[in-house]
């Protein structure tokens, strides 16, 4: 059917008639003009794809009409112009897609259907991990292994590139895919068949948000959603309010863009902007670099928000010269933004659009701080940090306590390192982590951290050996810069070596500490601490023996380093005494933004970037060197233990079954509030007593063979051993934390999964209890396959994060909400109960169930089926069986 809005259609210059785009000033509604510039790309998507079928007319109008329509609940359709993959979410998608094909073939159907319509790009970022350190060739031997344990992966990952269409993979070591993205593969506007159009994104990482900091509208989806978006369904979203974030004044000579984010997240969090877009403006957005604005919006998840838009201004067109791409291109770019009305002008406050609320920022309030030590929102002022830890010592076990006896706050553990003795106490860094997408692609804190290496050696000061010292750059133009300014030398003798190109220690790579340390932590029962330039710190995610993780700036992460201890006030104490005897103080060694920005001015340029980038694809020798068969259809090696055939497609036929009611179901796990999808389904390292290490031992693996569960994503087998497999969970079934509960038919305590393959097997249903923010932190789809492949049929919470919502019901997952102002506790539920949940013939969005216990209690609960398309994935037990049974009739 043809565009209803072809009549707004015209070339974006006269000489070239074949490049035309749809001039939303012909629109001629002056509510245009008033709409949010994030809702203005919304609105330009629905109009181009408008075919009265997926995008309809009345679609566009309830966009255009946002500021009513933003309180209604009204769904709408948006097809982003591309999608972007990592590999740990990347490669169960390839796996779910060759799994597809074969599925289409059985019902009848072309297998080669299953493939991407909407271009997708796929970095290769998150199998790298810290195994050397502080050696010359620690990079290399670090690529070595990450090829050597995941050579399979890889193949895999090569075969689908050449099988699918419009799927690009950007080889390991390249960097770290929101950098990438940042630095390479965003265009801000497309030039595509014939048509100019704003860039958009949806990606399957949740830091996907960081491109909003260029202009480009971004946010993280569960990867079951974005292999829908990769086969031309449109996002079915519910039309967000957007908050605007206004920024004012000038940040102060001390303070660096990582204490800005820190303080955006806290303030944010407070605000309450789950669901909902933010918007920056004001005179003060105009003082943040491209890379600031990037880091600000990188930690979007963090604050909740679905995305945190930075509209395009000079400044980004400058960035985009900066970073070596067409001029003419970017003029063109330029062009097209002024034509719509999207080029931003943040000094301009009549530009200024209607907003949902406005919040306030002054600059010059924020104060150098940290974040932890188990959330990202809990933020520190670093002249707090020494209390504020000792306050968490000997507080309640949770988010800011860890429960020491006082008597044992001040215990010292001695061990030996190298032939040299050493002092571990609560509060010791053992992990010093320069790392993640967050910091790493930001010049001025970059820069910041090797000039404040340079000045600390030429003081004298040093990093204790035992610390595990890294330095994981977001892509080779970082390496290219500090080598060119000359301090990496400097980073180099404090322990600073690059170690890989990749997310590492921020994704739970962060490999084995000394095993003296180890020892020692373990003997003294000690908090020991990380401190790392990442976006997310929660309990058991960056190692399993720093209970206590700090997020911080480059900068802070050498200075810490150096001091050794978190427990110090650095406006107080010296970061240490050099060989002179003279104290040395962090005011002492830390660069000014002048001295910083001198450098970034010299060293930052486009020729950098056009260096890297041109051989991007093929500078790997090791990915070149890679056999990967050419078949259309997978041919799946029984004996692997990377890459299996997963049975969500299996007895799958193209007659819808009834959805019914769930009866008499067990709680297999009752939890508290913020259980993060590194609790559900954990990315890091397999414990050697788990049944996921159980499993890979009867396959003949020896445990330096198992890698990690990030990297197993591809074999369900293993992935649905490691649900709920994270040593730090808290199931309030259980007096310690640990991945057990209680199988209550028998009363015996067991691994969860053992647990749930007992109810399995027995023919009992599943749900899961919990408390507020129910899968927040990472975009993971492995957190509610998992669950699913477990035989959980429900989660009943009292909230949501977004993506894991959504992913639960990409699986065919209920994911149910208590009724404001109910939670377990006042409706008395203890989880030893058994639940009927009554599904109704007739189904609508939110709608309220009727749940039964065998106590005899009734109550309701909201079904947060959110949209009708929702519920029309429900209704044939997930998306993707959705997707197979439309490609096979």
């Amino acid at each position: 059917m043809s565009n209803p809005f072809v009549q707004i259609v015209e070339p974006l210059d006269p000489k070239q008639p074949l490049k035309k785009f749809f001039n939303l000033s012909k629109l001629e509604d002056v509510r245009y003009d008033h709409l949010p510039f994030s809702i203005r790309i919304l609105l330009e998507a629905a109009i181009r794809n408008c075919d009265e079928f997926l995008v309809k007319k009345g679609d566009v109008e309830n966009i255009l009409n946002w500021k009513v329509m933003q309180h209604k609940n009204v769904e709408v359709p948006f097809k982003p112009a591309r999608v972007i993959l990592q590999d740990f979410t990347g490669v169960p998608a390839v796996v779910d897609f060759a799994a597809m094909r074969d599925a289409v073939k059985k019902l009848g159907g072309d297998p080669e259907k299953i493939n991407p319509i909407c271009p997708a790009d796929l970095v290769i970022d998150h199998s790298i991990q810290v195994d050397f350190n502080r050696q010359p060739d620690s990079l290399q031997k670090n690529q070595d292994l990450e090829f050597e344990r995941n050579k399979e992966r890889f193949e895999f990952l090569k075969w689908g590139s050449q099988a699918f269409k419009n799927l690009r993979i950007i080889p390991p070591g390249s960097g770290i895919i929101h950098q990438v993205n940042l630095e390479y593969l965003a265009r801000v506007v497309m030039d595509q068949d014939g048509y100019y159009y704003p860039d958009s994104v949806v990606g399957t990482d949740s830091h996907t948000t960081m491109i909003d900091g260029l202009g480009v509208l971004g946010w993280g989806v569960g990867g079951i959603e974005a292999e829908a978006v990769m086969l031309g369904q449109p996002i079915s979203m519910v039309l967000p309010q957007v908050v605007g974030y206004k920024l004012v004044g000038n940040p102060q000579p001390l303070v660096t863009s990582t204490d800005i984010v820190l303080t955006i997240t806290k303030h944010l969090r407070q605000v309450g902007v789950v669901g909902k877009f933010v918007e920056f403006f004001g005179p003060g957005v105009a003082q943040l670099s491209i890379a600031d604005r990037a880091t600000i919006a990188n930690m979007c998840p963090e604050y909740g928000a679905t995305a945190a838009y930075f509209p395009v201004d000079d400044i980004s067109i400058g960035y985009l010269i900066q970073t070596g791409r067409d001029k003419e291109k970017v003029m063109c770019t330029k062009r097209y933004l002024e034509a719509v009305g999207m080029l931003r002008d943040f000094k301009n406050s009549s530009q200024d659009p209607d907003f949902t609320q406005v919040v306030e920022l002054e600059l010059h309030t924020v104060v150098p701080c940290c974040s932890g030590p188990k959330r990202p929102q809990d933020k520190v002022a670093v002249s707090d940090m020494r209390k504020d830890f000792e306050t968490c010592l000997g507080a309640k076990q949770g988010f800011k306590g860890f429960q020491i006896a006082p008597a044992r706050h001040n215990n010292i553990v001695k061990f030996n390192f190298e032939g040299h003795d050493f002092e571990l106490v609560h509060g010791s860094v053992v992990i010093a982590a320069i790392t993640s997408c967050t910091n790493t692609s930001n010049p001025s804190v970059m820069l910041g951290a090797g000039l404040l290496a340079k000045k600390a050696v030429e003081a004298g000061l040093t990093v204790k050996p035992y610390i595990k010292t890294s330095l994981s750059p977001g892509s080779g133009v970082v390496t290219y810069y500090l080598r060119e300014s000359g301090v990496m030398c400097y980073l180099s003798q404090l322990g600073f070596d690059v170690v890989g190109y990749g997310c590492m220690t921020c994704i739970g790579n962060s490999g084995p500490l000394p095993e003296s340390v180890v020892e020692a932590i373990t003997q003294g029962d000690l908090v020991a601490v990380g401190v790392l330039s990442g976006n997310r710190n929660f309990e058991g995610r960056v190692h399993p023996n720093t209970r206590a993780n700090y997020l911080a700036s480059p900068p802070l992460v050498i200075a810490y380093a150096i001091a050794g201890t978190v427990r110090i006030d650095f406006e107080k104490e010296p970061l240490g005494i050099n060989a002179s005897g003279k104290k040395i103080f962090l005011k002492d060694i830390w660069p000014t933004r002048n001295e910083i920005q001198a450098v970034e001015r010299q060293f930052v340029i486009p020729g950098m970037f056009k260096e890297v980038y041109e051989k991007i694809e093929t500078v790997n020798k090791a990915w070149n060197a890679l056999d990967a068969p050419s078949d259309k259809l997978y041919l799946w090696n029984p004996k692997s233990t990377y890459i299996k055939s997963p049975p969500f497609f299996d007895g799958l036929t193209l007659a819808l079954q009834t959805p019914k009611t769930i009866e008499d179901a067990y709680v297999l796990l009752s939890f508290g509030d913020s259980v993060t999808t590194d609790h559900i389904s954990p990315a890091g390292n397999i414990a050697r007593n788990s049944p996921a290490a159980r499993y890979l031992t009867s396959r003949g693996l020896t445990p330096r063979e198992f890698n990690s569960y990030g990297s197993r994503r591809g074999n369900d087998a293993v992935m649905a051993r490691g649900t709920f497999a994270n040593i730090r969970l808290v199931n309030k079934f259980i007096d310690k934390q640990g991945p057990q509960t209680i199988h209550f038919p028998s009363g015996e305590i067991l691994d969860v999964f053992d647990a749930a393959e007992r109810y399995k097997q027995a023919g009992h249903p599943l749900i899961v209890l919990a408390g507020k923010e129910y899968g927040a932190g990472s975009s993971r789809d492995w957190a509610a396959k998992g669950p699913f492949l477990l035989g959980v049929k429900a989660v009943l919470a009292e909230s949501y994060e977004r993506i894991h919502r959504s992913n639960l019901v990409g699986m065919g997952v209920i994911p149910l909400q208590y009724l404001p102002g109910e939670d377990a506790g006042t409706l008395g539920l203890t989880g030893r109960e058994r639940y009927t949940i009554i599904i109704p013939e007739t189904l609508k969005p939110q709608m309220n169930v009727q749940i039964k216990l065998n106590t005899g209690k009734t109550f309701h609960a909201i079904m947060r089926f959110d949209t009708d398309v929702e519920l029309t994935y429900f209704h044939n037990g997930g998306i993707l069986n959705y997707m197979i049974r439309k490609m096979a009739s």
